[in-house]
């Protein structure tokens, strides 16, 4: 029996490092924004705000803070 290994063998495993590699950039972004709401939901809540100030300037922080995160990850593994 003659078994051949695939040509296309490191085709797929630069797919699959590919995968795991935006897979761990979009898990940042949501842990990051996620953090941001989390913490301006209990500084609202600390403070007794009327109007959720906090939730929407650290949200807002946290989206602007993954992106430049990701970016700067994105960029300099390329």
């Amino acid at each position: 029996m003659d078994t051949k290994i695939p040509n296309d063998l490191p085709k797929k495993s630069k797919s699959l490092s590919d995968y795991a590699r935006y897979s761990n950039l979009a898990v940042q972004m949501i842990v990051i924004i996620l953090a941001g709401v989390w913490g301006g939901i209990k500084l609202d809540h600390w403070l007794h705000t009327s109007f959720p100030v906090y939730t929407l300037v650290l949200s807002l922080a946290a989206v602007m803070l993954s992106l430049y995160v990701s970016l700067k990850d994105f960029i300099k593994k390329k």
